[in-house]
């Protein structure tokens, strides 16, 4: 075996935080050996390294009209999350990845994230990495996929595992804390107010919202704005709003930004929900930090809320407040929090440590000496 052999990578297409993550390792990768990423758009990554490549697929995930009614009303096997019949786009993208097996002899495959892929790449006799996510994931499905797999790449720090995780799992799991996101490039809270002119003495509470789902709904900030009135609230993301609403004077929305980090770094307290992204980037701030989960297939936000909770690094509410009090004990329970133990779990390393553990491991899985079994491997690296 040469590293002469790529990696391939599977990006799914909706998150942009996923084609952070890959970028980050497929360039660190790219001094190593080829790397090939497969993605249904081409536009959500940002600058790639020479050696990374990206091969355009459909997407896995949304129609186009096409498909036979008649094969829709099909129950899912319990094996798969997005196996539905009759998808000619479907078709074509696992033909050009599988084309791509065969041509390429790959040493990897990373899956982020599909269990169909993962199980997909385990057929076509490719060793595949699953990338893991928090949530209740003792499904059939995921299962096979990471029981297929030869390695886990957890983008959290091992310290956030969920307590649920079975151990066959753990030890063959990677954490990359922070992978993706460049958390060394976030100002100092001085620097950040001066870039968003923000007066020093000013009392800032951030509401990052994601743009999941309908938005953020303005209804519950309202009521946390007006139960200080001294202190500015400002949204940066999407926003919704609802006619029962009166907003207070103290009370901004900012809209999309393109320096989130920024925002976080200017804030005292943020109020989120905990999407990979913005949960890396709130702990590398350090900060008082109120977390309201979104809705998440596989209740992922929901499991890694509970995660933050139990580390004591969020206060969380399973729903928005909805009168002051419940924000005066929320606001309490930030106040709290040790806002270093929030910026020790971030490795700014991730992505080279990541990149290191796949060239490693698909090296020793390659070797033609056959000492050591695969799993000796595997669990060798991983210590």
């Amino acid at each position: 075996m040469t590293r002469a052999q790529p990696i391939g990578y599977f990006v799914h297409h909706q998150g942009r935080g996923h084609a952070e993550r890959a970028a980050s390792i497929a360039n660190e990768l790219a001094a190593k050996r080829p790397v090939t990423l497969f993605c249904a758009r081409e536009d959500i990554f940002p600058a790639l390294a020479p050696g990374v490549e990206v091969i355009a697929i459909p997407s896995l995930f949304e129609p186009t009209g096409r498909e036979p009614a008649a094969l829709q009303s099909f129950a899912m096997p319990d094996t798969t999350h997005c196996a539905p019949l009759g998808w000619d786009t479907i078709r074509e993208a696992m033909a050009t990845i599988t084309a791509w097996f065969a041509r390429a002899n790959p040493a990897l495959f990373v899956t982020d994230v599909s269990a169909e892929l993962g199980q997909l790449a385990r057929l076509c006799s490719v060793p595949h990495i699953a990338v893991m996510q928090h949530g209740a994931r003792n499904d059939p499905g995921h299962m096979a996929a990471y029981d297929s797999a030869v390695g886990l790449l957890a983008p959290y720090a091992q310290a956030l595992e969920q307590a649920d995780r079975p151990y066959h799992l753990r030890k063959k799991t990677h954490y990359a804390s922070g992978v993706g996101i460049d958390c060394r490039a976030a100002p100092s809270r001085m620097a950040a107010r001066a870039e968003l002119g923000i007066a020093e003495d000013a009392e800032i509470v951030l509401v990052v919202a994601g743009g999941g789902g309908e938005g953020t709904p303005s209804a519950p900030i309202t009521l946390g704005a007006r139960a200080e009135p001294n202190v500015r609230w400002i949204t940066i993301g999407t926003v919704r709003s609802e006619w029962h609403e009166t907003p207070p004077g103290n009370l901004e929305h900012r809209g999309w930004v393109d320096n989130p980090q920024t925002w976080i770094a200017a804030a005292d307290r943020v109020v989120s929900s905990c999407g990979n992204t913005t949960a890396h980037m709130v702990l590398a701030a350090g900060r008082p930090w109120i977390v309201v989960p979104e809705w998440r297939y596989f209740d992922e936000q929901l499991c890694k809320a509970e995660v933050l909770d139990r580390e004591g690094l969020a206060a969380v509410s399973r729903q928005w407040p909805s009168h002051a009090e419940g924000w005066a004990g929320l606001r309490r329970a930030a106040g709290l929090i040790e806002c270093e133990r929030q910026r020790a779990i971030i490795d700014h390393d991730a992505a080279t440590k990541a990149a290191h553990w796949l060239d490693e491991l698909a090296v020793r899985l390659w070797q033609s000496d056959g000492e050591k079994p695969a799993v000796e491997i595997v669990a060798e690296i991983i210590a």
